[in-house]
């Protein structure tokens, strides 16, 4: 039902709806990132801001009172986030305004986490790590507590100057994985990574002249996170290199219009290993 109503809404004539349909469509889909589901009342709400019965301004209130006059529920539950982020997430889509720097990337996790996770829009002070279903519970190497602010900067620069004149679109393609994955890799935040790459990603494709106005996002949030693992993790002694072609596959159904089959069961190490031992 969720798919079949923002997908009528994608395919309207009138811009306005159209766009404010795909901001939401995938904005609720990357909550899938973090197995998190949103509510009714999201879906009715989004649906009056498509309509232009209320702004995004209002949409985020009506939310705010919402969860203020709600029960608190299970602590488990992260029905609130999801909302709340979604909400966040569509209006910052639907703003043109964008600055490719690495304080633009930490004020899109503020923006989204404010009130949600304490340090929102703040760079991590410890080390982590997390297991991954894709890695058979293993973890990627994240980047160093000490250095984040470094690296951050270090790949911000490089990209910034490098130049995609006369690549063909395979290059480019291959250059925007490398990119993308690097960035994601640092994990610059304790939680909300991927959520606020994707966001900040979308933002500077536009930059790039990409339209990215389709449903693969929406539709493929967890793929494009299992993606990124498996671009950042080696185990050579069970012959698993890091790889970067399922998020070249992500992008070229996403950029390109073409419609490689995405299934998360096909980026699983263990079936890697089968098929290696075979």
């Amino acid at each position: 039902m969720e798919k079949d109503l923002f997908s009528e809404y994608t395919k309207e004539s009138e811009p306005t709806k159209r766009y404010k349909g795909y901001a939401w469509h995938t904005a609720i889909g990357l909550q899938a990132v973090d197995r998190l589901k949103t509510s009714e009342y999201l879906m009715h709400t989004a649906i009056r801001n498509i309509e232009g019965e209320i702004s995004f301004e209002e949409a985020n209130a009506l939310l705010q009172a919402y969860y203020d006059e709600k029960p608190v529920g299970n602590a488990d539950d992260r029905t609130e986030e999801a909302d709340k982020v979604s909400a966040r997430i569509a209006a910052l889509l639907s703003e043109q305004a964008f600055s490719f720097t690495p304080n633009e990337y930490l004020s899109i996790h503020r923006k989204l986490f404010a009130g949600i996770y304490p340090c929102a829009g703040c760079i991590r002070d410890y080390n982590i790590t997390k297991q991954e279903w894709v890695l058979d519970g293993n973890t990627v190497i994240y980047g160093s507590a000490t250095e984040l602010r470094a690296t951050l900067d270090y790949d911000f620069s490089k990209e910034k100057n490098f130049s995609y004149r006369n690549l063909s679109m395979d290059e480019i393609i291959h250059h925007l994985a490398v990119f993308i994955s690097r960035l994601w890799q640092i994990h610059v935040f304790g939680e909300g990574n991927t959520r606020t790459t994707a966001v900040f990603f979308i933002k500077y494709l536009r930059t790039l002249g990409f339209d990215v106005t389709n449903d693969i996002f929406a539709e493929n949030a967890w793929y494009f996170r299992n993606a990124l693992v498996r671009a950042n993790y080696n185990d050579l002694k069970n012959g698993i290199h890091e790889t970067t072609e399922y998020l070249e596959i992500f992008l070229r159904n996403l950029l390109m219009d073409e419609n490689h089959p995405l299934h998360n069961r096909a980026l699983h190490i263990s079936d890697k290993l089968k098929t290696s031992e075979n």
